[in-house]
């Protein structure tokens, strides 16, 4: 059968064939690259700055929004307006977004690892907000902002007055130290270690993401969480390294809390104060809030002296102008 079909041709022409593959197959391989076919692969558009904002846009703009609602609070002095600011605090930068200012970021700051920029915008706009207003007015994030400090002044809304102990003001003088104790604590652990990981062990906020859910760290939570029912913004006002970090900031406040000639006599502000951040005629500035209380007495016409002597005094003139003029003769 194979003679038939070589001595018709057919044999010849397969032959032919597959030499011609062969010779085929030889030259490609030889045009073919070391490293294999390189075939051409789609470009890869990159993100422009314009696709990333656009991205972030709810997250800026709900920053944004909160921010406006915080200081129209704090510029009004309203308590209601107040209130919803914790409450917008807690549920929105603590529970929704977990989104805080941190001891980290002081360290990051000090060792050059912070968030990158371009991705997280919104958590930069939160960080100029604290230090802008910190430096113009002093504490005000830890007054409206912290949704841990939040979290705490509305415990005290909720925790009947009867429950709460007052610390001497003594003792509470020298308690508020510690927290500058475990600031340079921590600091000086990070210059030694490069380690920022202890953290949660000196912040709570970790709370809101419950991502550090071990036996230490949520005993110590419950510890925070007891006392602060009993002692009003005790971690706030004694253990927090941010709170001492905006604190020696908040030395450099332009507009301070105006003080009248009669606050060198009157205690009443210094009564009223829950932080302790009132001395005498001398406000502290590393340790107030800028929680309005204080503010709101000094426009109160019925109870501050300020204004209790000066409605006096123009009374007695009032008097004193309509009285009878006792005529020489008389």
């Amino acid at each position: 059968m194979i003679r038939f079909r070589l001595r018709h041709g057919y044999g010849g022409r397969a032959v032919a064939l597959v030499l011609c593959m062969l010779l085929y197959a030889s030259a490609a391989a030889a045009q073919q690259p070391a490293g294999g076919w390189d075939f051409a692969e789609e470009d890869e558009v990159a993100p422009t700055w314009t696709d990333d904002v656009r991205a972030q846009a709810l997250d800026l703009t709900a920053v944004a929004a909160f921010s406006v609602l915080a200081f129209t609070s704090f510029f009004r002095k309203s308590r209601r307006l107040h209130l919803i600011t914790l409450i917008a605090a807690v549920g929105y930068l603590g529970f929704y977004k977990s989104q805080l200012i941190s001891i980290v970021n002081v360290l990051g700051l000090m060792g050059g690892n912070l968030p990158v920029f371009r991705y997280n915008l919104a958590w930069y706009l939160l960080a100029a907000i604290t230090v802008v207003s910190t430096v113009l007015w002093g504490r005000v994030y830890c007054g409206r902002i912290c949704a841990f400090g939040a979290f705490t002044q509305l415990v005290d809304h909720v925790v009947p007055a009867r429950w709460q102990v007052r610390i001497p003001r003594a003792l509470e003088q020298r308690a508020g130290y510690i927290k500058y104790g475990i600031l340079g604590a921590v600091i000086a652990y990070f210059l030694v270690t490069r380690d920022s990981s202890i953290y949660p062990y000196v912040e709570p906020f970790w709370m809101f993401g419950l991502h550090l859910r071990t036996p230490v760290l949520l005993t110590m939570l419950g510890l925070v969480l007891v006392t602060t029912i009993f002692v009003r913004n005790a971690y706030c006002r004694f253990l927090c390294p941010l709170g001492a970090a905006l604190g020696v900031l908040s030395n450099l406040t332009v507009f301070k809390i105006k003080r009248w000639s009669e606050c060198k006599t009157c205690r009443i502000c210094e009564k009223t104060c829950e932080w302790g951040a009132i001395r005498g005629p001398e406000i502290i500035k590393r340790e107030c809030v800028r929680c309005d209380d204080c503010e709101r007495l000094y426009e109160d016409t019925k109870k501050c002296p300020h204004h209790l002597i000066i409605i006096r005094r123009a009374d007695i003139m009032a008097r004193r102008s309509v009285a009878p003029v006792p005529s020489r003769g008389a």
